[in-house]
C-alpha cells in the first residue's frame, strides 16, 4: 500500500480530488505546512492509536493535540499511539503518509471538530511526499468518519 492505493481509492471514490505529489518530504506537519505554503492548523494529520483494545484512526487540524480527559470521557479510555510498525500493517502506510484512504484495514475514524477551523484542509496521501486538499466535512463524510471533541488547540 502507498500513494498508488490511495490513486486507486480516490479514483473510485472521489475522482475530483487530485493526489498532490511534492518534491519535498511533507511527513511532519511543519514540513507539510512550509511545502504547501498555510498554517499548520489547515495540515490534517492521521493518527493511528488505540484505546483499550479497540485500534482507531483521528483526523485533526495539524496544531490540535490529544486531550487525554477529553479522550477518557469520550472514547472511554486514554489513547496509545500506534508504533511505526503496527501503524503500516493496520493502515498500509508508513508513518509520515498515514491518511484515511486506501486503507489495508478497515478501521474506525474519527474527525476532531478542530478542522471545522477551515474552509479546506490537507491530509497526507499514503505517502512522504503527497497530500490531498479537501473541505473538512467532505473529508469526514468521504472516509465514514464520526465527529468527536476530543482534541485541544495551542491557545487552550
Amino acid at each position: 500500500m502507498s500513494a498508488e492505493s490511495v490513486i486507486a481509492w480516490l479514483e473510485r471514490h472521489a475522482p475530483d480530488l487530485a493526489l498532490i505529489d511534492h518534491s519535498r518530504s511533507t511527513a511532519t506537519v511543519a514540513e507539510a505546512a512550509e511545502v504547501l505554503g498555510v498554517e499548520p492548523g489547515r495540515i490534517a494529520k492521521t493518527l493511528a492509536f488505540r484505546v483499550g483494545d479497540k485500534v482507531m484512526l483521528l483526523l485533526a487540524r495539524g496544531d490540535a493535540r490529544l486531550d487525554n480527559a477529553k479522550c477518557k470521557a469520550a472514547l472511554g479510555g486514554r489513547p496509545r499511539m500506534l508504533d511505526p510498525e503496527e501503524t503500516l500493517a493496520l493502515t498500509g502506510h508508513a508513518v509520515g503518509g498515514v491518511c484515511p484512504f486506501g486503507l489495508a484495514t478497515d478501521l474506525p475514524i474519527v474527525a476532531d471538530q478542530s478542522l471545522l477551523a477551515y474552509a479546506t484542509v490537507f491530509p497526507a496521501a499514503g505517502s512522504r511526499t503527497s497530500s490531498v486538499e479537501v473541505e473538512p466535512r467532505r473529508l469526514a463524510a468521504l472516509v465514514g468518519a464520526e465527529w468527536t471533541d476530543i482534541c485541544k488547540l495551542p491557545e487552550d
